[in-house]
């Protein structure tokens, strides 16, 4: 199929939009990283999660650390879809593997950017579509976008599925659900969002071998990884569960977040005091997803939409350990940027320029403050 058909003209400004924003971030980054004495390039593509995905494609799985406390770090917590990719992209280019995620991440974003933006002018027109994507590469954290991590590449796979679950595109929606549920646990949201589309459309008299096979598709990358990791761990079902544990990850409904927030607020010093302030700014950045995703049913958003995006900040709030990354783990959950980008469609395309533009300038400098600092956990 010609690439015209997909709507490449139509999304180009989206594009060229995301690009810009991330070569200014990555501009930032090499000029503070130089001033600083680090390298980008390890930053992006060799340290933290970016390692372990890297280290996978190496010797694939079976990888551990074992913490003083007795805590076992497994590398079977990373799901393996980017591994794989970073070893075909260093198998065809000579690449190390993690230069060969950071091409991944390029290529995924602009994907991902390419499928925010088919989701917002399906649903609100060209305009929005393209503050949409423009809006998620200038999220405070945008520079996970250009890192050797599965966000970018995530981010990708959901949005062309949700606009397939929209557009009644079945099989393209369930394969797609498939190789999200192979990049990251949160592929369950795509998944969901997948079989809720299909069970209204059943419901609306539709019919057909496609649907269902969209169905039973869109659920088979995770289910295999979930239960090859229980069979190689001998823990069964559970055996994934068993392994974020090791992590310090699970589902408690957000009550060691809370706990953490409360610790942070009640921290020692003055209400004006450094603890105080980020338990404050925590609370606030939570208040501001929850209005944002309350703005979404108010707009009337597609159900499936509103199902992949309440998931995605569920599993993101809800998690208990990692508090630090959770504005990473919020950062697949585009459709609550809609509501926003149809209320900046509405300005002059001046004013509209100069926030965003500024956002862009303030997000490039955090993201390589934050890099050459404590880096996303």
């Amino acid at each position: 199929m010609p690439v015209e058909d997909l709507g490449f003209r139509r999304a180009a400004p989206a594009l060229a939009v995301f690009a810009a924003v991330r070569v200014l971030a990555l501009t930032v980054l090499a000029g503070w990283s130089a001033s600083a004495g680090s390298s980008p390039h390890t930053l992006l593509s060799a340290r933290w999660d970016s390692l372990w995905y890297a280290r996978t494609a190496a010797g694939g799985y079976g990888y551990e650390v074992v913490l003083p406390n007795g805590d076992v770090h497994s590398n079977l917590a990373f799901f393996p879809l980017l591994p794989w990719l970073e070893r075909l992209v260093s198998a065809a280019t000579g690449l190390s593997y993690g230069s060969s995620g950071l091409v991944v991440s390029a290529l995924a974003g602009l994907a991902a950017a390419w499928g925010i933006f088919a989701v917002a002018d399906l649903l609100h027109g060209r305009r929005a579509g393209v503050l949409a994507v423009a809006l998620w590469a200038v999220l405070p954290v945008g520079i996970v976008q250009s890192m050797a991590y599965s966000e970018a590449l995530f981010t990708a796979l959901a949005a062309w599925a949700l606009y397939g679950a929209l557009r009644g595109r079945w099989l393209t929606a369930g394969l797609l659900a498939a190789g999200a549920g192979l990049t990251r646990p949160v592929g369950a949201a795509v998944v969901a969002a997948v079989w809720v589309a299909v069970a209204l459309a059943w419901r609306r008299g539709e019919r057909s071998w496609r649907m269902a096979a969209g169905a039973v598709l869109a659920p088979l990358g995770a289910a295999a990884y979930v239960l090859w990791v229980g069979a190689r761990t001998g823990g069964g079902l559970f055996g994934y569960l068993d392994v974020q544990a090791g992590w310090g990850n699970g589902f408690d409904g957000g009550w060691a977040f809370a706990r953490f927030v409360g610790a942070k607020l009640a921290s020692p010093g003055s209400p004006a005091s450094a603890g105080f302030a980020a338990g404050a700014g925590l609370i606030a950045g939570v208040a501001l997803v929850l209005w944002l995703y309350v703005r979404c049913v108010r707009q009337r958003q597609p159900v499936p939409l509103l199902v992949y995006g309440g998931i995605v900040v569920a599993l993101a709030l809800c998690a208990s350990g990692y508090f630090g990354s959770k504005p990473r783990l919020l950062l697949p959950a585009f459709p609550l940027l809609l509501p926003v980008a149809v209320a900046l469609a509405r300005w002059r395309t001046r004013w509209a320029a100069l926030v965003l533009g500024a956002a862009a300038l303030a997000s490039a400098v955090y993201g390589a403050f934050w890099l050459n600092g404590s880096g996303p956990p």
